[in-house]
């Protein structure tokens, strides 16, 4: 195999080049170079699987052999998949199977350099010398500008159908879905179709702050996607998706303008962590 190197520097912080590369609607969009509709399942976690794959379900069974927030990210690519499956080894895939695709940043004054490595086989040389370049200026002009959606997730050892109702169901809902010990939802109605809206209260303990959290479904497919619109316009999408027979939750979200960022991420990712130790006690 032949190793080709790429980098990049780009007008952001390193945490937010990070973002840029791996959240999910991000990752799709700088990855539409290669392919449109190019889409990777994954828990996202070092030691984890991870499937790259397109519309058909077609694509890579890799494995993360590294995840250094913020610093480095390195897959290793093992197989094929065709229709989500892993396929047997061919001579082909033996050609290349071991390949390693690393990810480096590095931040100097508040510029960040990303670094690629890539081990090839030679067929492919010429396509990724054409279309990486595409790629990092696609990821640039990502993490030069506005964050437009940010990405949490949790894995879950229980069946997909059980995943379901404790994150749909009112009564479940309840028990799980604040960000922090001191708050809590006293009341939750979720009228699960398109054009419905659902409604979640969401209180202090001390009884000093309430809120109601109200959304309207786009998009309902059961044990598969949620898409919704929160009543200040923001839109919302939740993926559950089965790898090894887990069930990996992503929720993906358009911030708001008053919190930053971080905190917004910090928020949305403890409560899917509650949800994950309700639905796993």
């Amino acid at each position: 195999m032949i190793r080709l190197t790429f980098s990049i520097d780009i007008n952001a912080s390193k945490e937010k080049v990070w973002y840029s590369l791996w959240d999910e609607e991000n990752y799709e969009a700088w990855v539409s170079a290669f392919c449109e509709g190019s889409y990777a399942i994954s828990d996202w976690n070092q030691g984890s699987k991870i499937y790259f794959l397109d519309q058909n379900g077609s694509g890579m069974n890799s494995e993360i052999a590294l995840n250094k927030p913020f610093e480095t990210m390195l897959f290793r690519h093992l197989g094929e998949l065709k229709e989500y499956v892993e396929q047997p080894a061919t001579e082909t895939t033996k050609a290349w199977s071991g390949a390693e695709e690393r990810y480096d940043l590095n931040e100097s004054n508040g510029i960040t350099t990303v670094t690629v490595t890539i081990d090839l086989v030679e067929k492919y040389l010429d396509y990724f010398k054409e279309t990486f370049p595409i790629a990092l200026e696609k990821l640039k002009a990502i993490a030069e500008s506005d964050t437009k959606t940010i990405t949490v997730k949790t894995t879950l050892d229980v069946s997909l159908e059980e995943v379901w109702n404790k994150f749909t169901q009112p009564e479940h809902i309840v028990n799980w879905n604040f960000a922090s010990e001191d708050w809590h939802c006293p009341k939750a109605e979720n009228h699960l179709d398109v054009g419905k809206n659902f409604t979640f209260t969401m209180a202090s303990k001390d009884g000093e702050m309430s809120f109601d959290f109200v959304g309207t479904y786009q998009e309902v497919i059961p044990r598969k996607k949620l898409v919704y619109q929160i009543a200040d316009g923001r839109k919302v999408t939740v993926q559950f998706d089965i790898m090894d027979e887990q069930v990996i939750l992503t929720e993906n979200f358009e911030p708001e303008n008053i919190h930053s960022v971080a905190l917004q991420r910090e928020g949305w990712q403890s409560i899917l962590n509650n949800f994950k130790k309700y639905t796993n006690q």
